[in-house]
This record gives structure tokens, C-alpha cells and sequence, in this order.
């Protein structure tokens, strides 16, 4: 249970592509001082949270009133993550700009940002592929988990700033995208070897 844990946490922080999400975060909010910053940054990781956690509850309901296989959903949502994954690393990912009337904590921030449509396929099908109560229970605990995570960042993003600048935190969004495309590769493949048997 425990290694379930940590490995889900692992694989949630890098599909939130939290490095990517800093640096949109850092840009949006330049003009913000530090108590500023870190009211936004509750409210993105609550938002993210929020959407992640019905996401990932929904997705048994959303499969059989679609009549969509999982199998088939993987091969999609895995093939989609794969673009997701080359636009980090050759750093042409689009960055939605903010509605003028709205709370960019939730648009752009939370959602398409943070949680875009590469990750809303990924935590589908990861709530449709954990049957057990258990292991659904425990992969629910590592989605907070990994929000947190991503919420630690934004909350010391200042100061993460400070220490690695621009270009440490683009080296980290190239490494996210290495790791997601692997994810996607065994979400393509799962996919695939299940159709064919």
C-alpha cells in the first residue's frame, strides 16, 4: 500500500507538470507581492485539487454513459499525453492568457494550465483502472498529495526564483516532459496489448 502510494504521488506531481505550471505562475504574477502571491497560490492548488479529485471519481461513470472502452480511452489519452510531453521539452507548450473578468486562479491556472486535457484523460482512466476500495482510497490521498506538492511550489515561488531563475526551472519542465512521455508510452502500450488480446 505504501509503495502504492508513493509510486501514484510520483507519477500525479510530474502529470500536474508542476514546473511548467511555476513558471506560467511566476509570469502571471510579477506584479503580485509575496502575500499576494501565496493567497493566489491556495487558490489554484484548492481549485486543482477540486477538479482532480471529481475527475478521478468520475471516470467509471463517464466510460459506461459514453460506451467508451478503457482500452481504447487509453490509447487516446495516451497519444494526447505524448504531445503534452514534446511541447515541454521543446518549450513550445501554449500558455492561455487570462480572462479579464475572471479568477486566474481557476482559468487559466487550475484549468487548462494545470490540469489541461492530457492530465484530465490520465486521471480518468487512473480512477476507472483502481477497482479496489483501497487502492482507490489510497490513490485519491496521493492526488492530495501531489497537489500539495505543486501548491509547496507556487507557495515558494519567490524564492524559487531566487535560487534556480528562469533557466533552472525551464531544465526542469524538459525533464517533466522526458517523464511523461515514458507515462504515456505505457498508457499507449497498456492500451494496445489489452485490444490485442
Amino acid at each position: 500500500m505504501i509503495e502504492l502510494f508513493i509510486s501514484l504521488t510520483i507519477k500525479l506531481f510530474f502529470l500536474l507538470t508542476p514546473f511548467f505550471v511555476l513558471s506560467v505562475f511566476l509570469s502571471m504574477t510579477e506584479e503580485m507581492d509575496v502575500p499576494a502571491q501565496r493567497k493566489l497560490a491556495l487558490r489554484v492548488v484548492l481549485s486543482v485539487m477540486v477538479i482532480s479529485l471529481v475527475l478521478y471519481f468520475g471516470g467509471n461513470t463517464i466510460f459506461s454513459t459514453l460506451g467508451i472502452t478503457l482500452d481504447g480511452f487509453r490509447i487516446g489519452t495516451g497519444s494526447l499525453l505524448f504531445l503534452s510531453a514534446v511541447s515541454l521539452v521543446s518549450g513550445k507548450r501554449a500558455r492561455p492568457e487570462p480572462e479579464d473578468d475572471g479568477d486566474i486562479a481557476v482559468v487559466p491556472l487550475a484549468m487548462p494550465i494545470t490540469v489541461g486535457p492530457a492530465t484530465i484523460g490520465t486521471l480518468l482512466i487512473l480512477g476507472a483502472e483502481l477497482e479496489n476500495t483501497t487502492d482507490k482510497l489510497v490513490g485519491a490521498v496521493a492526488l492530495v498529495a501531489a497537489c500539495c506538492c505543486v501548491g509547496a511550489l507556487l507557495f515558494s515561488a519567490s524564492a524559487i526564483k531566487k535560487i534556480i531563475g528562469r533557466t533552472g526551472l525551464a531544465m526542469l519542465t524538459k525533464i517533466t516532459g522526458l517523464v511523461l512521455s515514458a507515462l504515456a508510452a505505457q498508457i499507449v502500450f497498456t492500451g494496445v496489448r489489452n485490444f490485442l488480446t
